[in-house]
C-alpha cells in the first residue's frame, strides 16, 4: 500500500493514518492511498513566505524565466513515465500529451515570454511617467512587484499536469512561490510531478510544496499577501470566495470553474463545405478528448435549424468510429472518466438533459469496452443528445462533465446569439463559419460572456489548435458562471501575482527606485561617448550631446528625390503655406530622425553592435529650411541577458531646435556587448 506523500516546510511528510483508497480508472484496483492528517498547512504557508519568497524576488525576471525553461528541459526527460501513470487516470496517450506535453509547453512560453518581456530586473515598470505638477519636479510611476505570499493553487482531477504548471509558470515568474493542492482522484501523478520537481534541485527551495488530501484548515492560514487560484465547479468557486479569511484578509481570489460552452455553425456551412465538416471534427474531438472530461470542452452545439439533420448524421458517423476501452489499447480513442463516482454524477447530470431532449448517439448506461471490463472501469458511451425545444433551461444549466454534448437549432444571428449567452458565462466558445459579417456581429455581441472565442474556417484549419486548448499567451478564464477570473494571458497572468503600486517622487528619486531614467533627472556627459562604453560600464543617464547641424533647403530636396517622398510639405512651397499646421516647406520627419542619428552615432567599431529599432516616435514640431538641430542621447534602460554576451539598452531621443524646444522624441534601441571575458 502505498500513502502519498506531502512536500512541505522542506521535506516529504507521510500523513497519519491509512487515508483513502485512490483507484486505477480503467481496472479499479487500488493505485495509492491519500490524506492530509497529521500535515501542518499552516507551518507550510509560513515555510513558503519565509523561506521560498526571499530567495525568489531575489531573482530577475530572466533568471526566473531561465529556470522555467531547465524545469522543462528536465521534465520532458520524463514523459514516459508521466504518460504511463497518466493511463491509471484513464486517458489515452494523446490525452495524456494534452496534459503533460501541454504543461511542459506552458513552462517553455513563460519562460520565453519571461526574457522577450520582462526586463532583467525584480521590478516592472508599468505604464509611462505621470507629471504631476507644471514645473516636472513631482512625478509618479506604476511599479509591479512581487506579492510576499504564496500562491495557493487548488486544482481539479482532470489535468493533474498541466493544471499545476500553468498555474505555477506566471506565479514563479512573478517571484512568489506556490503551494499545490490537487484534487485527490489524480493526485497520486500530481506527486509524482513534484517528486520530479523536487529532485531536480532546479527550482530554489520553498519555491514548490504539494499537499495530498483534504485542505482542511488551509485557507484559515491565508494573509493578505497570499492568492488563491481555483479550478473546478462552479458551486465550490462560490464557497471558497466567501470564506470568511478570504473575505476578511480580501486575499486575492482567481477561479476557472465549469462553463456550458457552445460552438456554433454559420449559416454559409453547409454539407460539402470545409467549414461543415471542421463543425462535426472538432464537436466529436471535443467530446472525446479526456472522456470529455475538460472544463473547456463544447457542450452545446448550435446549428442552422434547416442542417440539424446533417449535422446529427455526420456526428453519429464520425461518433461510430470512436474506440472505447483501456488505453493502452492502441485501436482505443477514448479511455475512462476518473473515477466510478465521476460516472455516477455524469449519469445524474444527464438524466436531467433527458428530460430536454433526446439521445441520438450513446446510451448513459450501456457501452463496449475493449480490453478492460465495462463496469469495473469508469466508462461509458460518448452521448449526443438532440434538444429542439430551445427554451428548455436544462442544457443551459446542467453540466455532464463527461463525453455529453447536445445540438440545439437555431433560426438566425439573434437567436444564435441570445442561445450562446444563455450560459450565462463561458471559458470558451467557438464560431465556425466564412461569413464574415455573421462572424464580426456574433463575436463582438457574445464576446462579454466569453473568455476565449475561437473562429475555425478553411482560412486557419491547418494551424488552428481547436476550440478548447488553452495556450499561456491567452486568457484562460470566463465571466459568470466560468468563474470571473483570469488564468495565463501572458504577462497578465505574472502582472496577477504582483502588487500595483503608484510611487510619487521628484525625478531623481524615481529613476533611483526604478532603474529607469526619468525625464527631469540630471544627466551624465563625459568626455567619453558612450557608445565606447561595454554594457557593464554603462550607468542610466550617460548622455551624448551631438549638434547643432542646419538643415537647409537643398538638404530637404535631396531627401524628397533620393527617397521619392515628395509629399507637398516638403516639395511645394504654397500647398505647404496653405496648411494649417506649417507655414511653408518643412522637412521631412524621417530626415530629421537621419540628420539625429549622424549627430550622435559614433562610426568607430566598438561595444554597440546593432540598432534593433525605435520606438515611441513623436514628432511634435515643424523643421523649418535653416533651422538648426541638436539631440540629446540618454541611456534610460540597461538590460543585460543572462545567457548571452551582450545585452539591451534603450536610449532616451530629445531632438531640439535653436530655440531649445523638442521636435522629435523617441526611445533608441541598441544591442551593446559585453567587456570580453579576458578582460
Amino acid at each position: 500500500m502505498v500513502v502519498l506523500r506531502s512536500y512541505v516546510s522542506g521535506s516529504w511528510r507521510a500523513p497519519d493514518g491509512e487515508g483513502a483508497p485512490l483507484r486505477d480508472a480503467v481496472t479499479g484496483e487500488e493505485v495509492a492511498r491519500i490524506s492530509s492528517a497529521g500535515i501542518d498547512l499552516g507551518d507550510a504557508l509560513r515555510y513558503g513566505r519565509a523561506v521560498g519568497g526571499p530567495v525568489l524576488r531575489e531573482l530577475t525576471f530572466h533568471q526566473r524565466a531561465a529556470l522555467l525553461k531547465a524545469l522543462a528541459s528536465h521534465l520532458l526527460e520524463h514523459r514516459e513515465e508521466l504518460y504511463a501513470l497518466s493511463a491509471r487516470t484513464g486517458a489515452t496517450l494523446g490525452d495524456s500529451k494534452f496534459d503533460i506535453d501541454g504543461g511542459i509547453g506552458v513552462l517553455f512560453g513563460y519562460g520565453s515570454k519571461g526574457r522577450r518581456e520582462l526586463p532583467n530586473d525584480t521590478v516592472l515598470v508599468e505604464g509611462d511617467v505621470e507629471p504631476l505638477g507644471r514645473g516636472g519636479t513631482f512625478v509618479a510611476q506604476h511599479l509591479c512587484t512581487p506579492s510576499h505570499g504564496v500562491a495557493v493553487q487548488i486544482n481539479a482531477f482532470n489535468f493533474p499536469v498541466w493544471g499545476p504548471l500553468e498555474k505555477l509558470a506566471p506565479a514563479f515568474l512573478a517571484g512568489v512561490p506556490s503551494l499545490i493542492k490537487p484534487a485527490s482522484q489524480t493526485a497520486y501523478l500530481t506527486a509524482r510531478l513534484v517528486e520530479l520537481i523536487v529532485a531536480s534541485g532546479i527550482l530554489p527551495e520553498g519555491s514548490v510544496q504539494v499537499v495530498c488530501g483534504e485542505p482542511r484548515d488551509l485557507l484559515e492560514h491565508l494573509t493578505e499577501q497570499d492568492l488563491v487560484g481555483f479550478t473546478g465547479s462552479a458551486s465550490t468557486a462560490r464557497l471558497l470566495r466567501t470564506h470568511p479569511t478570504i473575505v476578511g484578509n480580501a486575499v486575492r481570489f482567481n477561479a476557472e470553474a465549469d462553463s456550458l460552452n457552445c460552438s456554433i455553425l454559420g449559416p454559409d456551412a453547409t454539407p460539402g463545405t470545409r467549414e461543415f465538416d471542421l463543425f462535426v471534427k472538432q464537436l466529436v474531438t471535443e467530446m472525446t478528448v479526456k472522456a470529455g472530461q475538460k472544463c473547456t470542452a463544447i457542450r452545446r452545439a448550435l446549428v442552422p435549424a434547416d442542417l440539424i439533420g446533417d449535422v446529427v448524421e455526420a456526428a453519429r458517423e464520425r461518433l461510430a468510429l470512436v474506440t472505447v476501452g483501456n488505453p493502452a489499447d492502441p485501436q482505443v480513442r477514448m479511455g475512462a472518466l476518473a473515477g466510478l463516482d465521476q460516472r455516477e454524477e455524469v449519469r445524474r447530470s444527464l438524466k436531467a438533459l433527458l428530460e430536454a431532449g433526446r439521445a441520438v448517439f450513446g446510451d448513459p448506461e450501456h457501452v463496449e469496452v475493449v480490453g478492460a471490463d465495462a463496469e469495473r472501469g469508469a466508462f461509458i458511451s460518448p452521448i449526443l443528445l438532440r434538444v429542439d425545444d430551445t427554451a428548455r433551461a436544462e442544457p443551459h444549466e446542467v453540466e455532464a462533465f463527461g463525453p455529453v454534448s447536445a445540438l440545439l437549432p437555431y433560426e438566425g444571428a439573434d437567436q444564435a446569439v441570445e442561445l450562446a449567452v444563455r450560459g450565462r458565462g463561458s471559458l470558451a466558445g467557438s464560431i465556425v463559419s466564412g461569413d464574415h459579417d455573421f462572424v464580426r456581429r456574433v463575436v463582438l455581441e457574445t464576446a462579454p460572456w466569453h473568455g476565449r472565442l475561437l473562429v475555425l474556417n478553411s482560412e486557419n484549419a491547418k494551424e488552428s489548435t481547436g476550440h478548447g486548448s488553452p495556450l499561456p499567451a491567452l486568457v484562460h478564464g470566463g465571466p459568470g458562471r466560468a468563474g470571473g477570473g483570469e488564468e495565463m494571458g501572458g504577462i497578465r497572468g505574472v502582472v496577477h501575482h504582483m502588487r500595483r503600486t503608484a510611487v510619487q517622487a521628484g525625478p531623481a528619486m524615481l529613476t533611483s527606485i526604478t532603474g529607469r531614467w526619468v525625464p527631469g533627472t540630471d544627466r551624465t556627459v563625459t568626455d567619453e561617448h558612450p557608445f565606447r562604453k561595454h554594457l557593464e560600464d554603462l550607468r542610466v543617464g550617460d548622455t551624448a550631446v551631438g549638434g547643432p547641424r542646419v538643415v537647409t533647403l537643398d538638404d530637404i530636396e535631396h531627401f524628397a528625390g533620393f527617397t521619392g517622398d515628395t509629399f507637398y510639405a516638403h516639395t511645394d512651397e504654397d500647398a505647404a503655406r496653405a496648411n494649417p499646421f506649417f507655414e511653408g516647406r518643412v522637412a521631412h520627419g524621417y530626415l530629421v530622425v537621419s540628420f539625429a542619428a549622424g549627430l550622435f552615432v559614433d562610426p568607430a567599431p566598438g561595444p554597440v553592435l546593432a540598432n534593433y529599432g525605435l520606438e515611441n516616435l513623436r514628432f511634435l514640431a515643424p523643421v523649418k529650411p535653416d533651422d538648426e538641430l541638436t539631440v540629446t542621447l540618454t541611456a534610460k534602460q540597461i538590460t543585460p541577458r543572462e545567457d548571452a554576451d551582450y545585452g539591451e539598452v534603450r536610449w532616451d531621443t530629445d531632438v531640439t531646435n535653436q530655440e531649445g524646444a523638442s521636435v522629435a522624441k523617441y526611445d533608441v534601441l541598441t544591442l551593446v556587448a559585453k567587456r570580453p571575458k579576458h578582460d
